[in-house]
Protein backbone atom coordinates (compact mmCIF):
# COMPACT_ATOMS: atom_id res chain seq x y z
CA UNK A 1 0.00 0.00 0.00
CA UNK A 2 1.58 3.26 -0.92
CA UNK A 3 1.14 6.27 1.68
CA UNK A 4 1.61 9.51 0.94
CA UNK A 5 3.93 10.24 3.63
CA UNK A 6 5.79 13.31 1.67
CA UNK A 7 3.25 15.44 2.99
CA UNK A 8 2.36 18.79 0.17
CA UNK A 9 4.42 22.15 2.16
CA UNK A 10 2.80 25.37 2.13
CA UNK A 11 4.69 28.66 1.89
CA UNK A 12 4.37 29.29 5.02
CA UNK A 13 3.87 25.54 6.81
CA UNK A 14 1.31 22.98 7.00
CA UNK A 15 0.58 24.36 10.09
CA UNK A 16 0.33 28.62 10.96
CA UNK A 17 -0.99 29.84 13.71
CA UNK A 18 -0.61 34.15 13.46
CA UNK A 19 -1.97 36.48 16.86
CA UNK A 20 -4.69 33.54 18.13
CA UNK A 21 -7.03 34.65 21.15
CA UNK A 22 -9.27 32.57 22.52
CA UNK A 23 -11.60 33.24 25.29
CA UNK A 24 -14.51 31.50 26.99
CA UNK A 25 -17.04 33.25 28.52
CA UNK A 26 -19.01 31.59 31.76
CA UNK A 27 -21.84 34.12 33.05
CA UNK A 28 -20.06 37.39 33.56
CA UNK A 29 -16.42 36.01 33.28
CA UNK A 30 -14.40 35.75 31.06
CA UNK A 31 -11.43 33.43 30.83
CA UNK A 32 -8.31 34.04 28.38
CA UNK A 33 -6.91 30.76 27.40
CA UNK A 34 -4.57 31.49 24.73
CA UNK A 35 -2.75 35.04 24.47
CA UNK A 36 -1.45 35.87 21.11
CA UNK A 37 -0.48 32.81 19.54
CA UNK A 38 1.91 32.75 17.27
CA UNK A 39 3.83 29.51 15.36
CA UNK A 40 4.22 27.52 12.56
CA UNK A 41 4.88 23.73 12.08
CA UNK A 42 6.36 22.91 8.46
CA UNK A 43 5.64 19.85 6.71
CA UNK A 44 7.63 16.35 8.13
CA UNK A 45 8.09 18.04 11.55
CA UNK A 46 7.50 16.07 14.47
CA UNK A 47 6.30 18.87 17.27
CA UNK A 48 5.39 18.15 21.19
CA UNK A 49 3.20 20.60 22.75
CA UNK A 50 3.61 20.50 26.90
CA UNK A 51 2.75 22.26 30.05
CA UNK A 52 0.91 22.10 33.25
CA UNK A 53 -2.65 21.38 33.35
CA UNK A 54 -5.00 24.78 32.55
CA UNK A 55 -1.56 26.00 30.20
CA UNK A 56 -4.01 25.87 27.41
CA UNK A 57 -2.34 22.89 25.18
CA UNK A 58 -5.61 21.06 24.46
CA UNK A 59 -7.23 24.40 23.53
CA UNK A 60 -4.14 24.88 21.21
CA UNK A 61 -4.59 21.39 19.86
CA UNK A 62 -8.74 22.46 19.43
CA UNK A 63 -7.32 25.27 17.24
CA UNK A 64 -5.07 23.26 14.66
CA UNK A 65 -7.97 20.77 14.40
CA UNK A 66 -10.90 23.27 13.62
CA UNK A 67 -13.04 21.92 17.02
CA UNK A 68 -12.61 25.06 18.48
CA UNK A 69 -12.13 28.79 16.83
CA UNK A 70 -10.19 31.24 17.76
CA UNK A 71 -11.79 34.77 18.91
CA UNK A 72 -9.27 36.64 16.91
CA UNK A 73 -6.23 35.56 14.97
CA UNK A 74 -6.17 33.11 12.11
CA UNK A 75 -5.48 29.50 11.82
CA UNK A 76 -4.25 28.55 8.74
CA UNK A 77 -3.55 24.41 8.08
CA UNK A 78 -2.95 22.59 4.82
CA UNK A 79 -2.71 26.05 3.61
CA UNK A 80 -6.57 26.67 4.18
CA UNK A 81 -7.82 29.04 6.60
CA UNK A 82 -10.31 27.11 9.34
CA UNK A 83 -10.76 29.57 11.54
CA UNK A 84 -13.32 31.15 9.15
CA UNK A 85 -14.79 27.80 7.23
CA UNK A 86 -18.27 27.08 8.31
CA UNK A 87 -18.70 23.07 10.15
CA UNK A 88 -19.74 21.62 7.60
CA UNK A 89 -16.84 22.60 5.62
CA UNK A 90 -14.64 22.04 8.73
CA UNK A 91 -16.16 18.61 9.28
CA UNK A 92 -15.62 17.60 5.50
CA UNK A 93 -11.67 19.02 5.56
CA UNK A 94 -10.74 17.50 8.58
CA UNK A 95 -11.70 14.08 7.33
CA UNK A 96 -9.31 13.99 5.07
CA UNK A 97 -6.67 16.30 6.43
CA UNK A 98 -6.14 15.73 10.05
CA UNK A 99 -5.84 12.56 11.27
CA UNK A 100 -6.69 12.89 15.90
CA UNK A 101 -5.26 10.09 18.21
CA UNK A 102 -7.15 10.73 21.44
CA UNK A 103 -5.81 9.44 24.95
CA UNK A 104 -9.51 6.88 25.79
CA UNK A 105 -9.08 5.68 22.04
CA UNK A 106 -12.58 6.34 21.24
CA UNK A 107 -13.12 2.95 19.30
CA UNK A 108 -16.52 2.36 18.55
CA UNK A 109 -17.55 -0.91 21.27
CA UNK A 110 -19.92 -2.70 18.25
CA UNK A 111 -17.89 -2.53 15.58
CA UNK A 112 -14.89 -4.86 15.07
CA UNK A 113 -11.18 -3.37 14.78
CA UNK A 114 -11.28 -3.44 11.27
CA UNK A 115 -14.27 -2.07 11.11
CA UNK A 116 -13.28 1.05 13.26
CA UNK A 117 -10.81 1.71 10.54
CA UNK A 118 -13.28 1.70 7.76
CA UNK A 119 -14.74 3.91 9.38
CA UNK A 120 -13.32 7.20 8.37
CA UNK A 121 -12.95 6.01 4.76
CA UNK A 122 -16.99 5.21 4.42
CA UNK A 123 -17.29 9.60 5.96
CA UNK A 124 -14.40 10.49 3.66
CA UNK A 125 -15.24 8.66 0.72
CA UNK A 126 -11.91 9.33 -0.56
CA UNK A 127 -11.70 6.12 -1.35
CA UNK A 128 -13.47 3.50 -3.79
CA UNK A 129 -15.52 1.24 -1.57
CA UNK A 130 -13.80 -1.81 -2.79
CA UNK A 131 -10.44 -0.75 -1.92
CA UNK A 132 -11.45 -0.12 2.20
CA UNK A 133 -11.30 -3.00 3.79
CA UNK A 134 -7.37 -4.11 2.29
CA UNK A 135 -6.49 -0.54 2.92
CA UNK A 136 -7.52 -0.74 6.80
CA UNK A 137 -6.12 -4.50 7.17
CA UNK A 138 -3.04 -2.78 6.00
CA UNK A 139 -2.65 -0.26 7.79
CA UNK A 140 -3.54 -2.64 10.82
CA UNK A 141 -0.78 -4.84 9.61
CA UNK A 142 1.33 -1.86 9.99
CA UNK A 143 0.93 -1.26 13.42
CA UNK A 144 1.51 -4.78 14.66
CA UNK A 145 -2.32 -5.87 14.72
CA UNK A 146 -2.42 -8.27 11.86
CA UNK A 147 -3.88 -11.14 13.83
CA UNK A 148 -6.45 -8.64 15.91
CA UNK A 149 -8.60 -7.42 12.69
CA UNK A 150 -11.78 -9.00 13.50
CA UNK A 151 -11.78 -8.44 17.60
CA UNK A 152 -13.66 -6.28 19.22
CA UNK A 153 -12.02 -3.13 21.28
CA UNK A 154 -12.78 -5.16 24.38
CA UNK A 155 -11.19 -7.83 23.76
CA UNK A 156 -7.72 -6.74 23.03
CA UNK A 157 -5.33 -4.61 25.33
CA UNK A 158 -5.32 -0.88 26.26
CA UNK A 159 -1.87 -0.71 23.83
CA UNK A 160 -3.77 -2.57 20.96
CA UNK A 161 -6.29 -0.36 20.76
CA UNK A 162 -4.00 2.72 20.95
CA UNK A 163 -2.56 1.02 17.93
CA UNK A 164 -5.89 0.88 16.06
CA UNK A 165 -6.82 4.43 17.44
CA UNK A 166 -3.35 5.16 14.65
CA UNK A 167 -4.58 2.97 12.31
CA UNK A 168 -7.71 4.54 12.09
CA UNK A 169 -6.23 8.36 11.91
CA UNK A 170 -4.17 7.11 8.51
CA UNK A 171 -7.35 5.82 7.23
CA UNK A 172 -7.37 8.75 4.45
CA UNK A 173 -3.67 9.38 4.64
CA UNK A 174 -3.96 13.11 6.17
CA UNK A 175 -1.35 15.48 5.54
CA UNK A 176 -1.47 15.62 9.69
CA UNK A 177 -1.42 13.79 12.62
CA UNK A 178 -2.89 15.53 16.14
CA UNK A 179 -2.11 13.43 18.83
CA UNK A 180 -4.06 14.53 22.42
CA UNK A 181 -1.94 12.27 25.60
CA UNK A 182 -1.68 9.61 23.43
CA UNK A 183 0.39 7.45 25.99
CA UNK A 184 -1.58 8.93 29.13
CA UNK A 185 -3.41 5.96 29.63
CA UNK A 186 -1.08 3.16 28.95
CA UNK A 187 1.68 2.01 31.49
CA UNK A 188 5.32 2.57 30.69
CA UNK A 189 6.68 -0.14 28.10
CA UNK A 190 3.17 0.00 26.38
CA UNK A 191 3.21 4.08 25.82
CA UNK A 192 6.80 3.69 24.78
CA UNK A 193 5.77 1.30 21.75
CA UNK A 194 3.46 3.39 20.48
CA UNK A 195 5.87 6.52 20.82
CA UNK A 196 8.24 3.83 18.69
CA UNK A 197 5.32 4.18 16.23
CA UNK A 198 5.09 7.66 15.83
CA UNK A 199 8.70 8.24 15.52
CA UNK A 200 8.43 4.99 12.41
CA UNK A 201 5.93 7.28 11.20
CA UNK A 202 8.00 10.85 11.62
CA UNK A 203 10.75 8.94 10.27
CA UNK A 204 8.54 7.98 7.18
CA UNK A 205 8.27 11.99 6.58
CA UNK A 206 4.58 12.72 8.49
CA UNK A 207 3.60 15.97 10.10
CA UNK A 208 3.05 14.92 13.98
CA UNK A 209 2.22 17.44 16.36
CA UNK A 210 1.82 15.79 20.30
CA UNK A 211 0.14 17.23 23.20
CA UNK A 212 1.62 15.05 26.00
CA UNK A 213 2.33 15.53 29.89
CA UNK A 214 5.22 12.72 29.53
CA UNK A 215 8.23 14.87 29.72
CA UNK A 216 10.32 11.83 28.69
CA UNK A 217 8.87 11.10 25.45
CA UNK A 218 8.47 14.87 24.99
CA UNK A 219 12.63 15.02 25.26
CA UNK A 220 12.77 12.45 22.56
CA UNK A 221 10.94 14.59 20.10
CA UNK A 222 13.01 17.12 17.62
CA UNK A 223 11.57 20.00 18.79
CA UNK A 224 9.17 20.94 21.88
CA UNK A 225 7.22 23.66 22.35
CA UNK A 226 6.04 24.62 26.00
CA UNK A 227 2.66 26.61 26.65
CA UNK A 228 2.63 28.16 30.52
CA UNK A 229 -0.44 30.72 30.95
CA UNK A 230 -1.80 30.98 27.64
CA UNK A 231 1.58 31.70 26.23
CA UNK A 232 4.09 30.27 24.54
CA UNK A 233 7.05 30.61 27.18
CA UNK A 234 9.44 28.32 25.17
CA UNK A 235 9.70 27.08 20.84
CA UNK A 236 12.95 25.46 19.78
CA UNK A 237 14.76 21.93 19.08
CA UNK A 238 14.19 19.75 22.11
CA UNK A 239 17.98 19.67 23.25
CA UNK A 240 18.18 23.38 23.55
CA UNK A 241 14.43 23.46 25.02
CA UNK A 242 15.97 21.45 27.77
CA UNK A 243 19.35 23.14 28.46
CA UNK A 244 17.25 26.28 28.94
CA UNK A 245 14.80 24.77 31.19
Amino acid sequence: MQMNLENTPTENGIVRLSAVDKTFHVGDSAVRVLKDISFSVQAGEFVSVVGPSGSGKSTLLNMMTGIDAPSTGEVVVTGRAIHAMSENALAAWRGENVGIIFQFFQMLPALNLLQNVILPMDFAAKYPRHERSDRAAELLRMVGLADQLHKLPNMVSGGQQQRAAVARALANDPPLLVTDEPTGNLDGRTADDVFELFLRLSAQGKTIIMVTHNTELAGRVPRLIEVSDGHIARDGPTSATVEAA
